[in-house]
């Protein structure tokens, strides 16, 4: 499961979401998000939250969808990386693991009182506050990945949709929340088709004319339903893909010119990740997917 693009997504859209993701902890102060990516080693950062004009800690997150026995180790390399490039800051690090059972037990030291580093597991406490605080929208946004039934999370999809629609958000965050929850929901049901996917979700407008639908599948595709699921699982994977770069593009750098946009629509999958990982160290959109003429 690729995991970085939406956790980064969601890290962006408040403090409320680092207190999520890490089981309560709160920031103090202003902070601001980005993803990094520490070229010395090439160590990509999943999400970088640093104080914004005060001497508050900086937090390196990681999230880790499944059990690697070195991933400990791999964030305490990241801290040391960035620590090294900001040797005025303190740099604490945050491992953020689904379930409790995929938390490595080495190096020891991490788990001992005054660790800088800070394990949560999801499974340990967000389905305590999925039934605590139904209406908040950055727990619903976790739904998909802590509800094991696939009935009951069938049966709560319109409910989990709405807490985000109907949340006293700005735009931009509920456009960010919305787009993480389907992000989750095409991962837990690959098998199915676009249109299952939302008719799931329960939408009252016809798909086809919804900004999401038109901004995840850029050209409105859902061959893969008659062409069979192994196929069209591949292919709605891939244009939830080629639809959130666009998106993204768009958002950064204004309308896509036509060449950008038949480029990523021709893509790899293994290509749209690679842009999807870069895409925030662009400073424009041939910097990311080369000249119109290349």
């Amino acid at each position: 499961m690729k995991t970085d693009h939406p956790i980064y997504l969601f890290l962006r859209s408040g403090p409320e979401a680092f207190r999520v993701l890490t089981g309560g902890l709160q920031l103090e102060g202003a902070y601001e998000v980005c993803s990094l990516t520490i070229k010395s080693l090439e160590r990509r950062l999943d999400g970088l939250v640093q104080p914004d004009g005060h001497a508050g800690p900086a937090y390196v997150v990681e999230f880790q969808a499944q059990p690697v026995a070195k991933s400990l180790y791999n964030l305490t390399a990241k801290i040391g990386l960035y620590g090294e490039e900001h040797a005025e800051s303190e740099v604490l690090g945050i491992a953020v693991f689904l379930r409790a059972t995929d938390i490595p037990a080495r190096p020891s030291w991490v788990h001992a009182q005054g660790s800088p580093i800070r394990c949560v597991s999801l499974d340990s406490f967000l389905r305590e506050w999925l039934e605590r605080e139904p209406e908040n929208p950055y727990v619903a946004v976790f739904a998909p990945l802590i509800i094991d039934s696939d009935a009951e999370l069938t049966q709560r999809a319109p409910v989990l949709w709405q807490t985000i629609q109907q949340s006293p958000l700005d735009a931009e965050t509920r456009e960010t929340l919305s787009e993480v929850l389907e992000f989750w929901f095409f991962e837990r049901f690959s098998g199915k088709t676009a249109q299952e996917i939302w008719t799931m979700l329960n939408l009252t407008t016809p798909i086809q004319e919804t900004k999401a639908y038109q901004s995840i599948f850029a050209d409105g595709k859902t061959e893969g339903k008659t062409e069979g699921k192994t196929e069209g699982k591949a292919e709605g994977k891939t244009e939830a893909k080629v639809g959130t770069l666009c998106r993204q593009l768009t958002r950064r750098f204004g309308p896509l010119p036509p060449w950008a946009a038949q480029r990523i629509t021709a893509a790899s999958e293994a290509q749209l990740d690679s842009w999807l990982d870069d895409i925030f160290e662009a400073n424009s959109v041939t910097d990311l997917l080369g000249d119109e003429k290349d």
